[in-house]
């Protein structure tokens, strides 16, 4: 259970001022918060989890439409374009 006192204490690292009874609200929340987080270590694994190491979980990088088929599609919808590119406005 954290303490008021140890609420306060993480405000002041935080720089975040917090009244009386904030932080002892904040204490609530934050047991709460622990608890749930606790219920990790309830969980029951057992020595036969299937532990698997790092792999590829990518798709091949294959195109899935010809090159410029949607080209003339989306220049008509542009404001403007040039030479089958979209002109945009220059930012510096």
């Amino acid at each position: 259970m954290i303490s008021k006192e140890e609420v306060k204490k993480l405000a002041t690292l935080s720089r975040i001022d917090l009244g009386d009874d904030e932080a002892t609200k904040l204490a609530g929340e934050i047991d709460s918060i622990l608890a749930y987080v606790g219920q990790i270590n309830e969980a029951e694994v057992g020595t036969d989890a299937y532990v698997v190491g790092p792999h590829n979980v990518m798709r091949e990088d294959i195109p899935s439409h010809e090159r410029g088929e949607h080209t003339k599609d989306i220049l008509k919808v542009a404001p403007k374009s040039e030479n089958d590119y979209v002109v945009v406005k220059k930012i510096l």
